[in-house]
Order: C-alpha cells, then structure tokens, then sequence
C-alpha cells in the first residue's frame, strides 16, 4: 500500500520507517509466497503489477479490518474518515462534525472523525480505495456506484466583481451572458454543471475560462474583475458579505444544487456513526451553519457540555 500510494520502494521506506533493503525483502518475500509479482521494478520507479492492482483492495480492506478489530478489542470509539470538497468542508461540515462531537447524533455515536478536503476526483478515488469512509460533494449529475443520498441542497448565485461591466445592471439580459466569460473550477465541477443546467442554449457561445483544481483560485479571479461565475451559495458567501463579490439578477431561474453524500458499509460501529452524520446533515439548512443564536442546536449542546449534562 505504501509503494502504491507514495510511488516507489525508498519513499515507502521512508514513511514507514524501514531500510529500504528491509522492505525491498518484505516484498520479496510476499512475492515468493503469492507466487506471483506485485511490483515493477525499473530504473524509473516502481509501479504495481497487474497482480499488484488487484491485491491493492483487498491489502486496504484487510488493514483497516485490524484496525477496526483492534479498536472493538479495547472499546474505543470506531473511526471514521469524511471527506468534502473545500467549499463544504469550510462552510458546511465543521458544524456537523461538530454537533456530532457534542452528542446530537444521539447515543452510540461517539467517534473519532477525521476531515479531509479534496476535489471530486480524489475524493471519489479515496472512498472506491477504502481511504475515506464518507464524503460529501456537489451533485454535478454524474453517475456514481455504492450508497449514496442528497442529504440538502444550497442556492444558486451569478457572481462578478463590483467593477464587472455587468454589476452597474439591474437585470442581466440573455445576450449580456453571451458576451461575457464564465470562468469553472475544472472540467466535470459544479460549476461547470450548473452553467451546463443553466441552459448550453444561453451559454454555448459565452467563453469559458478555466481555473484547474482550486475553487479558491477561482473567487480570487473572480474578486479581480474578470468574467463571471455560476456557484453554490456558500462558496461566495463570504465574499459576497464582505463586498469582494456582487449577486447579478437574471431573467432566468437559477437552479439549486444537491448536496450528495456517499459512504462504504460493512465498517461495524462505524455505520451507526455514518448514519448518525447523515441524519445530522439533512437537519442543517446551508448558510445557517455557523450562524448561531442562543437557540441554535450546536449552543445549546456546548452550554449543557458546559454543565456535564
């Protein structure tokens, strides 16, 4: 697993904290006793055999059984590893996760969670690998294999700086659209997605700006004046708030966009807790996570925490 995820024998070694001469006989001993090669060895790197390929899955699964083994064994908290992409993860899960921690997934829910932030690709990668046991993401209307749910949905918003030609308008008409680009985070994106459902027939002629791999990236092009974007309400939120980003008005419907969640089964304690973040995510309306009042859920757990209630 090591070789395969860090590309090679001297790095693997490295992370694990063998020799390379140790591992490089672990691995031959595994060889010998499958009967077959698991790595390509050239000058150039190592790479997994076709036999390696198929072992991989099976080397996570049997890995991250001992650990769960081992954890039933001595009754710790099961572990459980979420993902989400960056807008989410910044705005939405926090207040989830956190809610969990203080006792709202109700009893037996009590876990040790990790939070990871990546793009669609490695995030559905990581799960389909055994990395991740939930993640969260946009739904951009692929087709995807396993359990999945739409556990909520967020607004839509056409976003430009202030000083965009567009921002002094009242109302963006059709051909100011079609004159104007839109920039998208990557190919396949929600907010390739939505410029897709907003209507090819208004946009196929709009130039499309690409800013590969960081939403961030993105809102920072954006804030600087150059085109437009189609996004989830609270990856501009923030910028929107603090005058960095301006909400255009169209004469056409924006559409919303689903929150999806997919997650592996089989993990023992750890399903409860997957189903327990689940329910907790379909109770938590996006853009008033993190708004809290003295009534709201994650209060109300801290001040009883507070008084070990």
């Amino acid at each position: 697993m090591a070789v395969a995820d860090l590309g090679g024998i001297s790095a693997a070694a490295e992370h694990l904290g063998y020799a390379q001469s140790s591992l490089s006989a672990q691995i031959s001993s595994l060889e010998r006793e499958l009967g077959v090669r698991v790595l390509n060895r050239t000058t150039s790197g190592t790479t997994l055999t076709e036999a390696g390929n198929r072992l991989l899955p099976y080397a996570r699964e049997s890995l991250d059984l001992d650990n769960r083994m081992r954890r039933a064994a001595v009754r710790a908290r099961p572990s459980v590893r979420v993902g989400g992409l960056e807008t989410l993860a910044s705005e939405w899960l926090p207040d989830i996760l956190a809610a969990l921690g203080y006792g709202a997934g109700g009893p037996g829910t009590e876990a040790d969670v990790a939070l990871s932030v990546g793009n669609r690709a490695r995030l559905t990668a990581d799960l389909d690998a055994g990395k991740l046991d939930l993640i969260f993401l946009f739904d951009n209307g692929a087709a995807a294999t396993g359990p999945q749910a739409v556990v909520g949905e967020d607004e839509t918003v056409l976003v430009t700086a202030p000083e965009h030609p567009l921002a002094c308008r009242r109302l963006v008409t059709v051909d100011a659209l079609l004159a104007t680009e839109f920039l998208i985070a990557e190919p396949g994106c929600t907010t390739q997605m939505l410029v897709d459902q907003f209507g090819r027939d208004l946009t196929h002629r709009a130039p499309i700006g690409m800013v590969t791999g960081s939403l961030g990236a993105l809102l920072r092009m954006l804030t600087h004046g150059r085109g437009v974007a189609l996004l989830p309400s609270l990856a501009a939120a923030r910028y929107l708030s603090a005058g960095e980003l301006v909400q255009l008005d169209t004469a056409a419907t924006l559409p919303p966009v689903h929150i999806e969640a997919r997650w592996r089964t089989g993990l023992g304690p750890a399903d409860h807790v997957i189903q327990a973040i689940l329910q907790l995510a379909r109770r938590s309306v996006p853009g008033q996570t993190g708004r809290e009042t003295a009534g709201s859920p994650i209060t109300r757990l801290r001040a009883a925490s507070a008084r070990g209630a």
